[in-house]
Parts: structure tokens; sequence; C-alpha cells
């Protein structure tokens, strides 16, 4: 008989003639065996990027901030780090026995983050730890995985948002006995497995879901028992809707055949899969027959752009903003025109495969390569316009090379000419109904306040038709997107709005008129939880033949996909749900609702109830995910019916449009004196803010730019306005009106008689890193220059002139100077606009008659009249600290034990990761104790990271600021903020220990608190500002 043994390569038979070594050679043989063939394979040797991943992506041997692994105290060299919602699927094929690990959240987030870590096998749940949280030491897992083909380690929110949630698989390890495990890439699934998997998943029926959709019947029903029931009750609920319709053909014979399928389905037993497959595949056929009897598809041809979604994390472009940065593209793509889209057989043809530029830098060539944007389409029909970039990869870099530039061409692919260049990005063009064009530019200059790396702000830009009189029209301080027109003729955009509030509190839909006037949230901007609602709305559009628009449901951490919804401006706004429905209730929230679903994006709305749009049924948000390329045109309806028009399998497509002439809104009037349409550019006052924007990493190339007068707004590549003009036009002012301060949503102190407003500039940031440097003790926020007060009269009512062209806010003081209400959002006016405000905060929409006329409108505007020195540009240096100086230190000082030092600085945040993902600010760290009272001088400030006083430290817990990061509360109560909620102040209007401030000093003290108890009041220069000089902002 021969050895089990003989097999094993320098391992002898015990029945070989030199069995010497006896028994114990044996043993030895067979631990040598039982090592070779138990092989370990580590988790973090698999391809992590076939992973799903809720925020940055895996990362193999690091935390997914690209820290060392550690947790508990100890690091670890082997292991992943992820985030959720989050998933990592690997094939076994019954080659492992056993898998084992630690599940726990790294130490990069201290105590905060909590996660729940689970694993599956072959679609059953194995192993559950229960939350963890942030600081607890490990959980360990140790599986018998035999014969498991397919292992599943999910990561999941704990029910408090994702905010630290770092978790990390620690030394993770298989023993392999045969099949090598490796990552597992998800199968496309058929509608008929798709729903099914939607079914099994519980995304049923319920009140409340039922509340906030649009059409109940694209619900899960408890009679639902297999796709084959969805399918068969939603076309029927779409036959139904259309046979009401006028110009539909007659649907009887198809009426026929859907009773007759819905009765041969309720004889087979739907247990018999297969069988119900089949007929699924006949339904299926009969509801696409139906959807194209519609007969809002009166078109035959439809336009659209290709471009690849980005599947990595923030730093390859899964961002709201860095999504529209050039050197992000992946090159491919182009615009494209499907013909015969509602055949079998639809055509897409390459609108620009012919087609050679006529002027510019790039005139004689094509546009080869780089990277599209979505299109926009004239009113006749007849022009189109797109954005391109070469897609230069200079990530972070911006030249004429690596960023997007607005074109135009005709609908037969004739006429390409170039409107704008630069070293900008300039973004999603939309035709006015006056013929100019609206589009987002970078060139309003300044950043984002959250970022930990550059990201310029965009807003609202205008321009001629021929790319001349580039006008700014909103001097926003943060990031706008995607403008339309609604059929007012209104500029209808959305807008990240957060002065003084969390960086995910609101991007939401706002309006404007064509020349950036009295630019208004129409719903959703003061939310008051994070997952009450979208937590962004992206692409907003109007309905034909209704009030309502739709829009995507987006991330803030992720691209414009995600859920379609319908707003109504007109529905009483209760920060929540009340003025939206869900469209596709299907697809849950991104982010707001803890799901990473990123289905569909772009729609283009026929009706309230058909949409053209692009759609995915396996998009999701996680990074790192691959099958991310299969965005294809649909045909859907709010009945949860969806039908494929085109799809490209190499190539995402994107913003699908009817290629044919639509109605063109109404002109209104135009009522500023800059970007007049139809005007000689040269002959109109100069844009307020420079062509050249400012302080971003720009590149100028004069060698590359173009011909002068061939690109009239874009002189130069790197722009040379008229600096002497636009200064002397940004120094003007505009008439504004209030005609009520008393009217607003919620009750004033007892008492309060308002008698002026404070008028607070907001700063764009200048600088390219999240609190870089820190303006004080609330993370990200605004730097402010106080410009000044202005009177209100005894009846609300005030009038004033404002400088334009700057964003700000107002405060309402009452008679001792104190802050009463603030807003929480900026406002900004045009050279030439008068602008007027109901009230203080007053309800959206509302309307209220006068029996007179405001006595502030009865006399000329008044002039804002300077605060303190100190508070323009705003200083602690130079408000604050010379009253500690004049009136606290002495005596502090005596009390001091000798030699102590005053409190340690709050630590900085060990990674600008904390601020991305919207992380409470972590508190301070436990300082020393100090003598008391607490040390009010400067201090040697040169040794705090953030150049602060040792008396700003010191005053931290005295003061009141909101120090919110990723999320604030929306909105001031009345009497509830700034001094009036301040114990500082409190205590010194009282007096302390016989001192009473002076008025001016108290002023002061006041001034300070209300404005968020800032330290400094630029971006830039922060040693001369520590030293008491006057800095002013580089960027206004």
């Amino acid at each position: 008989m021969p050895s089990p043994w003989n097999c094993v390569k320098g391992v002898e038979s015990v029945s070989s003639p030199r069995l010497a070594g006896g028994l114990a050679s044996a043993c030895i043989a067979l631990a040598s065996v039982a090592a070779f063939a138990a092989e370990t394979v580590w988790l973090d040797e698999l391809d992590v990027s076939l992973s799903e991943c809720g925020w940055e992506h895996t990362r193999s041997r690091k935390s997914v901030g690209g820290n060392p692994l550690r947790a508990g105290g100890k690091a670890f060299e082997r292991g992943i780090g992820t985030h959720p919602p989050g998933s990592f699927v690997i094939s076994l094929d019954g080659g492992s026995k056993r898998f084992s690990a630690l599940a726990a959240i790294d130490d990069e987030v201290g105590r905060s983050g909590s996660v729940e870590f689970i694993v599956e096998a072959d679609g059953q749940p194995r192993w559950h730890s229960g939350v963890l949280r942030g600081g607890e030491p490990p959980k360990a897992i140790d599986l018998d995985v035999t014969g498991v083909k397919l292992l599943k380690l999910i990561v999941t929110v704990a029910g408090d948002g994702y905010g630290n949630d770092h978790a990390d698989w620690l030394d993770a390890r298989f023993e392999v006995t045969g099949a090598r495990p490796k990552a597992h890439t998800p199968p496309v699934l058929t509608e008929f497995e798709l729903l099914g998997r939607e079914l099994a998943n519980g995304l049923g029926w319920s009140k409340s879901l039922a509340e906030q959709t649009f059409r109940p019947a694209a619900l899960f029903f408890p009679e639902d028992k297999d796709p084959l029931d969805v399918v068969l009750r939603r076309t029927g609920a779409l036959l139904a809707r259309l046979k009401t319709m006028r110009g539909v053909r007659d649907l009887a014979p198809e009426e026929a055949a859907l009773g007759a399928m819905k009765a041969k389905a309720g004889q087979v037993d739907p247990r018999d899969i297969e069988a119900r497959r089949r007929l699924f595949d006949e339904a299926v056929k009969l509801r696409r027959r139906i959807a194209f009897a519609n007969p809002l598809l009166d078109f035959d041809r439809i336009l659209f752009a290709k471009k690849h979604y980005y599947p990595g994390g923030e730093g390859s472009g899964n961002h709201m903003c860095d999504q529209y940065f050039g050197f992000m593209a992946i090159h491919e793509g182009g615009l494209f025109v499907l013909e015969k889209p509602f055949s079998d057989q639809p055509v897409a043809r390459d609108l620009l495969a012919s087609a050679v530029c006529e002027n510019g830098r790039f005139a004689g060539h094509k546009l080869e390569g780089g990277g599209f944007l979505y299109p926009d389409l004239s009113y006749d029909g007849q022009t189109i316009l797109f954005p391109w970039t070469e897609g230069e990869n200079t990530k972070y870099k911006w030249t004429p090379r690596s960023t997007y530039h607005i074109f135009k061409v005709n609908a037969d692919g004739t006429g390409l000419r170039q409107l704008t260049d630069g070293a900008w990005n300039d973004l999603h063009p939309c035709w006015l109904p006056n013929g100019r064009i609206c589009f987002i530019s970078e060139r309003r200059g300044g950043y984002g306040r959250c970022h930990g790396r550059p990201v310029p702000t965009y807003t609202l830009h205008t321009m001629n038709p021929d790319g001349s009189d580039i006008t700014c029209i909103s001097y926003h301080e943060t990031n706008e997107w995607h403008p339309s027109v609604n059929h007012d003729g209104m500029i209808v955009y959305t807008r990240w709005d957060y002065v003084d509030r969390g960086f995910n509190n609101a991007h939401h839909p706002w309006i404007t008129t064509p020349d950036g006037r009295d630019a208004r949230a129409i719903q959703g901007n003061w939310a008051k939880s994070q997952g009450d609602r979208p937590l962004q709305e992206m692409n907003v559009r109007a309905i034909p033949g209704s009030r309502r628009y739709v829009a995507t449901a987006s991330a803030h951490h992720g691209q414009a996909y995600g859920s379609l919804v319908l707003v109504d401006p007109n529905a009483p706004d209760d920060d929540k749900m009340q003025p939206v429905k869900r469209l596709t209730p299907e697809v849950r929230f991104p982010e707001a609702e803890g799901g990473g679903e990123v289905a569909y994006a772009t729609a283009w709305p026929l009706s309230e109830e058909f949409h053209l749009c692009v759609y995915d049924p396996q998009g999701t948000n996680a990074r790192g995910a691959r099958l991310q390329n299969r965005y294809g045109i649909y045909l859907v309806d709010a009945f949860g019916n969806k039908e494929l028009l085109y799809r490209d399998p190499a190539i995402s497509c994107l913003g699908p449009i009817p290629l044919r002439p639509r109605p063109r809104p109404p002109v209104v009037a135009h009522g500023t004196l800059v970007g007049r349409p139809g005007a000689d550019p040269v002959a109109q006052a100069p844009s307020p803010v420079p062509v050249g924007g400012a302080s971003l990493p720009r590149e100028s190339e004069p060698g590359a730019a173009a011909p002068q007068g061939e690109l009239p707004g874009n002189s130069e590549r790197g722009g040379k306005p008229d600096l002497q003009a636009i200064r002397a036009m940004a120094m003007g002012t505009a008439p504004v009106g209030v005609v009520n301060v008393y009217d607003g949503l919620y009750p004033w102190p007892e008492g309060t008689r308002i008698t002026a407003l404070r008028i607070v500039q907001v700063l764009p940031k200048s600088t390219p890193s999240a609190d870089g440097p820190r303006i004080g003790y609330g993370g990200q926020k605004n730097a402010r220059a106080v410009l000044g007060t202005v009177p209100v009269e005894k009846d609300g009512s005030a009038h004033f002139e404002l400088p334009v062209c700057r964003p700000v806010f107002l405060q309402a003081l009452d008679e001792n100077g104190l802050a009463v209400q603030s807003m929480r959002s900026d406002l900004y006016v045009h050279p030439g606009e008068t602008l007027t405000c109901q009230g203080c905060h007053d309800p959206r929409g509302s309307r209220r008659s006068l029996d007179r006329v405001p006595l502030a409108m009865t006399r000329p505007p008044s002039p804002i009249q300077p605060d303190v020195e100190g508070s323009n540009p705003f200083s602690f240096p130079r408000l604050v600290q010379p009253v500690l100086d004049r009136h606290c230190v002495g005596c502090h000082t005596k009390t001091l034990t000798q030699g102590a030092e005053a409190a340690a600085p709050p630590k900085t945040r060990p990674n600008i990761v904390d601020e991305l993902e919207g992380k409470p600010a972590r508190p301070a760290a436990a300082a020393p104790k100090a003598a008391k009272p607490p040390d009010l001088r400067a201090g040697d400030w040169r040794k705090n990271p953030n150049r602060w006083y040792t008396s700003y430290l010191n005053l931290e817990k005295h003061a009141f600021f909101f120090g919110g990061v990723g999320w604030e509360t929306p909105r001031t109560i009345p009497g509830k903020f700034g001094a009036r909620a301040s114990r500082l102040y409190q205590m010194l209007a009282k007096g302390h220990h016989g001192l009473t401030l002076p008025p001016e000093d108290l002023r002061r003290i006041a001034l300070w608190l209300d404005c968020n108890s800032d330290f400094f009041g630029a971006y830039e220069n922060t040693e001369a500002q520590a030293e008491g000089q006057l800095v002013r902002p580089t960027l206004e």
C-alpha cells in the first residue's frame, strides 16, 4: 500500500527501510504538511478597489484617513481601513476554512464615530458586532467558513450620521486549503433580479413613505408577491394615465393584452420562478409598447453628452465641487444625438465628428480627447452650448488646458465656436430668454471653507452669445450650480448656503432674475436635521404645465446623481418634506438617509409624471466600486416604470434633451447697470468683479493666448480688466428697503424695540485650506467685516445704502446695540439695483397689505455709519484686547499664581479628514489648571498654532459662537444668541467686582460676541493681525 505521504516532497514514507527516525520523524512530517496545507491569505492582499466605501476609498494597511492602522491604543500592520456605508465581497469558492479579524473604529478619530460590522456568508448573516464606538476595544471575529462561496464584510452607520465612522478590519486573514480568496465583482442584475432584491430588502409601502411619494404606485405593495406582480400593477397605472391624455392613440389592444396577462399570472404559482420570469419578460415587452404610445414623445432626436462617472474619492472628482474641475476629466466622451430613440434600433450620432473650431485657441482643430459636460439647447432648437476641457491632468493646478470652457455649435454640427477660455472652469451654460447666456464660473474668486485641498468658489455669471461682456451676477461666497430658466423667465439654480452654519446644512434651489437681482431660497434652506429631507437638490428644472420643479436629490460628498424628486415652491416649507415629493422612492436620498444609491441624474421633464433622465440600476456612490459606467438614457414615469432608450456599455450618458424647439419664457426687464442684453460691452459699465478672479493657483500662458478680439470676454487668457473702472464701480451703493423688521417667523423677546440694523460683510475665503487660518472658535467659519449700522424707524422700516458687489448679512439691534436677530445667509446688490425686503426672516412668499407708506421710505436712504475701531475688518487684537488691557489685565494679573501660564490652547485637529466628513468640532484638550481669575493678557501668542492671544483662549467658555463644522443649528432665535446669550456680557453689564465698563467699551464686547466671537478678520497675514496691525482682505 503506498504511503499517503509519498506525494509530499521531502517527506519520506513511514514504511521506508530507513525507519530509524521512528515516530518522532513522522510527527515532524505531519506538522510540516499541516503548515503547508493551511495557507494564510491576508485581506489586505486582495483588490480593495472592488470594495464599496462610503467616504474616500478603502485602503490596504492604512486607515481610511490615510494613517497607519491603530485601534485600542495598539498599532496594526495588517488590515484595511474603510467607511460606511460600504462592503467588501470576497469570492472564496469553498477554498477557505476560517476567517478571523478584529473589528474596530480607528484611533485617528478618538472617541468619535459609531459603526456596526456584519459578516454574511452566502447571503446569510454569520456575525454582528453590535454598535462599536470610537475608543472602544476591538471585537474579535473567528468564523468557520468551510464550503462558503461568497463572504461579505459589511460596515454600516449606527443611526447617528456617518461622521468619524472610520472602520478597520484588523489582522483580517483567511486560512486557505483550496482556491485562493479574490475580490468579487458584482454581476449586472436584470430588471427581474433587481425588483426581486428590492422586494426582499423591504422597500415596501408605508403610510409615511406613501405620503412623501408623488405617485404611490411607484412603491411596493403588500400584495406584490414577486417582480411580475409589480410590473403588471405599474403597467396598469401607466396605461390608465395615458388613456386620459390628449392625443393618445387607441390603447384598447394593449389594455386587452394586459388584462389577459394579469389573468394568466393569477394562474401561475409564485413558487414557479421560471414560469413567472417568462411571463415577466412578456409583460415588460407590453409595457414598452404602452410607454412609447405616450403623446408627449413627439420628437425623434435626443441631444446628450457622454461622460465617465468618477468612481474614486473626493480627490478624484467624487465630490459635489471637484466633479466639475477639468483636470478630473476621464478622457473620452462627446456630444451626441440619439436618433430613432423610441425604436428597437436607436442610433447615436457623434455631432462633432466633422466639426472644426472656427475661432480662438482651437481654430482649425477638432475637439479631440478631453471631457464633456451636459449641453443646453436654444429655444429655437438650433444652437447648442456645452463645456469641454482638454483635461490636462495637472491636479489642483489651474491652467487653460486643465479647465472647462464653453463652446457653441449648430444643431447640425456646423459653426463650432469657442466662447470662453482662461485658467478658470466655466460650466453649465444656459440660454436666457433675453439672448444672453448664463453660466457658472470660478471668475468670482475665492475658495470653499471646508476642504483640505484647493476648491475654488464658482457662481452665476452671464455673457453675450459671442462670449463678450462676461459679468458676475452672483457675489455669493460659496459655490453655485446648474442654472436653468423657469416659466417666469427667472434663473433657478442650486446654492450652497452656510453663513455661520455647517457645510452640510444647505445646498438647495434658489431663484434670481436673469441679471442676478433679489436671490432667494425656494425651499429647504433651513432644514432642522440632516436626515429630514434631501441633503441637496441639483439639476433643478421647471416642469412644463406645472408649478413644480424636478431635481436630483444628491450627496454633499458625491456627484450630482441620486434620487429624483419634485419640488413645489408654493407648498408651505416645514423645513422637512412638505415641499418635496419622491419621484423614485426606491432610491434613498444619498447621505441624508444613509444610503449610497446614486441611480438617477439630469432629469429633463416632459410633464410631472414623465421624464427623460440617465439611470444606472446599480449606481452607487461607494468609492472604489468599478461598476459605475452604465448610466443609460431612460424614459421614467411616476408609477415606477423605466424604459431604456440607449446605453453605451463603455461610457455613461448625461443630460438628455429633446432636440426640438421649445417655448421661450418671458423676458424679465433688466434692472442693473451691468450685463445688459444686446448692448455694446465696451459702452457698458464693467463688471465689478475682475475677470481674473483672485488668488487661485492659476497659470497664465501668454504664448498660447488667443488673438485679441477672438474671444472678447477672455483677453489674453489671464484677463486684464480695467481695474480703475472696476474699483470705481465697486465703491458705489444701491438702495435697500426693509418694510418692517418685526415681520418674522419667530416671536421677538417681550418689549423688544429694534433701533438699527448692523451690516456685516462676509469675506470670501482667499486661502485654499480648511481652517487655514482658523478665524475663531467656530470651525471653518467666515471671516467678516462690520460695515456699520443704519437706523430703523419706529414702525420697523429701514431705508439705506448698501455697497454693491459684496455679500453681507444683517443683524437687528435693540436700543442697547445688542443683536436680537441675525441672518445665517448673505445678500448682495448690483450697480443700479433697488432691493426691498418684507421683514426680518419673513415667511417665504408672504405678502402684507400696507395702509401707509413705511416711514423710512419717505426719506432718502441712510448712509452706513461705521462702527468702532477693530470691527472693519474684524480684529480681536484691535477691538477687544484694548478693553481688556484698560480694565481687566491689571487686576487679573495681580491675582495670578506666580509663574502660572494661561490655559493651553485647544488641540488642533490631527487630520483634515475630520472637517471633510462633517464631524462635530472636537473639544479642546484639558487645560492645565490656571489660577483664578484667568489671564487676560495677549501673552506669547507666537507659541499658539492659531496665533491666538492667551486672553482669547481663556474667554472661550464665556463667549458665544456657532461652532458646528458639518452641521449647525440652521436659524437664529430672536434674543438667543450673541451677547444676549453670553455669560460674559451679562456679567460685565451688571458690573464686575466694582468695575463698570464705559458704554463704548461694553459696546465693543457686545459687537465681538454678536459676530461669533472671532479673532481674525482676514485670511491673510495673521501674524500682522495678531500684532495689532490693520490688515485688509485681498478679496471682497
